[in-house]
């Protein structure tokens, strides 16, 4: 999962950690399902490009490693696994919608963070900052992120 992807134009590493609640928080993963998820999750990686490097889970929610690339959005990928899971793992225990109440298996949000193999934050930022020696650094933004409504 170290590898990059090589595509025509692009050479990328982009890796991912997300994780689905179960819709209500409701204790539906077990053993077995679990066990048919991870069937599932292979067939994702073969029809798609993404690969999971790691997958795990708890009786209520999923956490993932994933590997995807440039041209699929997080929230593309996010919607193939929510999607073909669901789907499948309806078809293959149907019991699944009597503890959901008949609804949906996940809710509709997620988490999700990049995962960093050859630098977090600080180093990222020096090695902007070393960039062009022969000139002197300056910085034009620096500032947290924030979302408007």
């Amino acid at each position: 999962m170290d590898e990059h992807i090589y595509k025509r134009h692009n050479k990328s590493l982009l890796l991912y950690h997300l994780v689905f609640p179960m819709k209500y928080r409701r204790e539906v993963l077990t053993k077995e399902i679990g066990e048919s998820f991870q069937f599932i999750c292979v067939g994702i990686s073969e029809r798609y490009e993404v690969q999971f490097a790691e997958i795990g889970y708890e009786s209520d929610h999923v956490h993932f490693l994933v590997q995807s690339v440039p041209d699929m959005s997080v929230s593309k990928l996010v919607t193939i696994i929510k999607s073909l899971s669901e789907r499948e793992l309806f078809k293959k225990h149907p019991e699944i919608k009597r503890i959901l109440w008949g609804g949906n298996l996940w809710t509709s949000g997620y988490y999700v963070n990049t995962v960093g193999q050859y630098g977090n934050k600080d180093v990222i930022r020096k090695d902007i900052e070393n960039q062009g020696k022969e000139t002197e650094y300056k910085k034009i933004h620096g500032e947290q992120l924030k979302l408007w409504d």
